[in-house]
């Protein structure tokens, strides 16, 4: 068990120290990964403006979390601040509003940008500027269209300036390059331009005198300040919110939201002044008639004294006037408040939906205050949201809904209450009359008085009531609290938040690491050929005899002298031969069989060199060529043409005078393939065949055949059985991995006897082998080609 679990723990050591070195060896494929990676996020960081942010804080009003702010708090008495309510869902709403940063972009002339032009990456200027533009008379589409003038100046008093087309020519405001003279009143299609020298307060424009002055179209800006401005509230609990925005010119940004928040605030006043104003001048036109009604019955009673020469009636009815001293005073204020109500449903019948009704002039009985006050905020809610939509807006449509049917239940309370004022007047009257009833020895003069009388209190008492509530709406004109409260004013985070440094470069490190690794692991992963001995591993059970790297020399066959990487591995193959061999007879050759799946896969060059090794350590050796249908043996040796296939095909030729000892070795001895036969498989099945091996095995130590591809013929399945060791070369780079299932099936079908694999053309300087050739000449590849090489 100790020993299995070393074995595998050897095993996983070997296959994380093979998968490192598959990368390890493209080291400068990651190295260069990595340079190119950093260069560019240096000169993306060194070209890139960074952005910086900008924050406010302000308290916005919200009933839900915090209620009015302090500063109508003593007019709280009268009723003020009340309909004054705001949610702060819809303040953010208005706060990122088209129409608030249109109105913010249009007051600080933001469509406006002075550019300094440079070698790679232009920036713009703004606030510490050379100069000051303004368009003064914008006309023809000023707010729709790109304009694009050239600024130089020429000296301090003279300037020019040219317009570069930026569609077509036909759309130049100015037809030529002209000089002009600073304050000068410049006559263009879009207004008068008008460019002044800045005053400089601080020497923080340093790009000489020649500018660009760009004017861009006013739907494009505020586009892209809507998509850099976040309102956020700071917590769920409060409604404090956060306003920020990104821009490069940090000055700028603060400015933007400063000039937003307090815009915001004018337009909130604006909106809370318009319902006094609309009382203010309800209650102005109901003091003007009750003025004139007041003045008509005190002439009545002036007319009525001097008629009957009478001063002090009540005097002389004391003692019952007391009595419905009461009921005339319950009599008169049911009065008021029913000329009150009949003028508010006067008013409401011709008002529309975008009309607000007096909040002050109901008594507080009853639900008609309240509902007066939701319907004027509905009206005020439907105006505000109308600045930035339409009236076919779901939201506008839905508020209509709202403010008809809440208009509805106001008129339906208010006539409630007109009915219940009636029916207390009835019975005021009733138990007037029977007081009456008791005076009625007073003088005509006195009941005719009373009427008289009565109707004067009535008009007096109304006359006092709306003076008072103009002076209370007046009270609220003058003391509007801002809608927002500044908490903190625009401030730039010094540091920048794009782009972030150390991110960028901490990317751009993993992505030189990453893009090579990716290119190398997809290499690997679509390759489907054979490269090294560890992709034999798994895939078969065949014995590995060993492989054979890339000769140097490959159409030379191996001498004694050889020392290159491809000789050594030849040699180790021959030991290991020796130990398949084992099991050969004493006294017979050692036949060995090489065979591959294709053509080109090497087996040529291998039997060649195979046997100049055996014949090198002093054996005697016979190479045979028998592919028959494609010999390639004289490509490495010096063979004639006569060979195996006249004897094969022929009864009187001599096997001995075929056979050829080769220069330069003590016994190494060819038969050539010969002449390319037309029957190549049925003479390999003649009984010819069986008698030369017979024949030869008892002559030789080393029979090494040379035979055809096992996957495009069956010659070498035929002769197969005449074979002591079959030697299956694989191609490194050629064979893909999927055909190793054809040696597998032979393997496992003992077509060939005792078979081997040996892989031939491996790149040993990929690291996957073991090193061949102590001493040997390297013959070195230029730079440009092995630096950067991957398979």
């Amino acid at each position: 068990m100790k020993n299995n679990r070393f074995d595998d723990e050897l095993q996983k050591d070997f296959e994380l120290k093979a998968f490192l070195d598959k990368y390890l060896i493209h080291w400068k494929w990651f190295l260069l990964g990595v340079c190119v990676s950093l260069l560019g996020a240096f000169l993306y960081l060194k070209y890139t403006l960074p952005q910086y942010q900008a924050t406010t804080t302000i308290l916005v009003k919200d009933e839900q979390k915090g209620g009015m702010l302090s500063e109508l708090s003593v007019f709280a008495d009268m009723g003020l601040g009340k309909g004054m309510k705001s949610n702060l869902d819809n303040e953010i709403e208005i706060l990122k509003s088209r129409t608030l940063v249109e109105s913010t972009v249009k007051k600080l002339n933001l469509n406006t940008a002075l550019i300094v032009k440079g070698k790679i990456v232009d920036r713009e200027i703004y606030q510490y500027t050379p100069i000051e533009v303004f368009f003064v008379d914008k006309i023809n589409h000023f707010y729709e269209n790109s304009i694009n003038l050239n600024f130089n100046e020429l000296d301090s008093n003279t300037f020019q300036l040219e317009e570069e087309a930026i569609h077509s020519p036909s759309k130049l405001i100015l037809s030529v390059k002209k000089d002009f003279h600073y304050g000068e009143e410049i006559p263009t299609k879009y207004g008068r331009l008008i460019i002044n020298q800045a005053k400089l307060k601080e020497n923080r424009f340093n790009g000489g005198r020649s500018l660009t002055i760009l004017v861009r179209p006013l739907d494009n800006v505020v586009a892209s300040f809507r998509s850099r401005v976040k309102v956020e509230p700071v917590s769920k609990s409060s409604s404090v919110v956060a306003i920020s925005i990104t821009d490069p010119l940090t000055n700028k940004s603060e400015i933007f939201l400063d000039n937003l928040v307090q815009i915001y605030n004018e337009n909130a006043a604006s909106d809370k002044n318009f319902i006094s104003e609309n009382t203010s001048i309800f209650i102005a036109n109901r003091l003007k008639l009750i003025t004139q009604e007041l003045d008509g019955v005190e002439q009545d009673v002036e007319s009525f004294k001097k008629a009957n020469k009478v001063t002090d009636i009540e005097s002389e009815a004391k003692l019952f006037i007391e009595g419905s001293n009461e009921y005339d005073k319950k009599s008169v204020d049911a009065e008021i408040q029913m000329n009150v109500i009949s003028s508010m449903l006067d008013f409401m019948k011709k008002s529309s939906n975008a009309d607000l009704l007096p909040t002050n002039i109901i008594a507080s009985e009853g639900d008609a205050s309240g509902l007066i006050s939701s319907y004027n905020q509905l009206v005020l809610d439907r105006n505000r949201i109308l600045k930035s939509a339409t009236l076919a807006n779901p939201s506008v449509v839905k508020m209509d809904q709202q403010i008809s049917s809440l208009k509805n239940t106001v008129m339906s309370s208010l006539k409630r209450m007109q009915s219940s004022l009636t029916i207390q007047k009835r019975d005021l009257n009733r138990n007037e009359g029977i007081l009456n009833a008791k005076i009625g020895k007073i003088p005509v003069q006195e009941r005719q008085f009373r009427v008289i009388a009565r109707q004067q209190k009535v008009k007096e008492e109304l006359y006092l009531y709306l003076l008072q509530k103009r002076e209370e709406t007046a009270i609220s004109l003058s003391a509007t609290e801002p809608n927002a409260r500044v908490i903190d004013s625009a401030k730039t985070n010094k540091s920048a938040i794009f782009p972030k440094r150390n991110t960028i470069y901490l990317v751009s490190l993993l992505m030189g690491f990453l893009i090579p690794f990716v290119v190398i692991y997809t290499d690997d992963l679509l390759d489907t050929k054979i490269k090294s001995r560890l992709d034999l591993d798994g895939k078969t059970n065949i014995p590995f005899i060993g492989d054979v790297p890339t000769s140097e020399t490959p159409f030379e066959i191996i001498k004694s002298e050889s020392r290159s990487s491809s000789a050594e591995a030849l040699r180790i193959i021959r030991t290991n031969l020796e130990f398949m061999l084992s099991k050969v007879v004493e006294g017979q050759a050692k036949t060995i069989f090489l065979t591959s799946t294709f053509p080109k896969e090497g087996k040529t060059f291998v039997s060649a060199n195979l046997a100049a090794t055996f014949a090198l350590s002093g054996k005697k050796v016979l190479l045979i060529g028998m592919d028959i249908r494609n010999p390639r043996l004289d490509e490495y040796l010096s063979l004639p043409d006569r060979g195996l296939t006249n004897y094969l095909s022929s009864k009187d030729v001599v096997l001995e005078d075929l056979i050829v000892k080769y220069d330069g070795y003590e016994d190494f001895h060819i038969l050539p393939a010969g002449v390319i036969p037309p029957n190549p498989a049925e003479l390999l099945m003649g009984k010819k065949v069986d008698t030369l091996f017979s024949q030869l095995k008892s002559q030789y130590d080393y029979i090494i055949v040379d035979t055809a591809p096992v996957n495009l013929v069956a010659d070498t399945l035929l002769i197969a059985k005449n074979a002591d060791c079959f030697i299956y070369v694989v191609r490194a780079n050629f064979l893909e991995k999927r055909m190793l299932n054809i040696a597998n099936i032979l393997f496992k079908e003992q077509k060939m006897p005792n078979m081997c694999l040996l892989l031939n053309d491996t790149d040993s300087k990929k690291g996957y082998g073991y090193g061949y050739g102590y001493g040997a000449k390297v013959v070195k590849e230029p730079w440009y080609k092995t630096v950067f090489k991957i398979s």
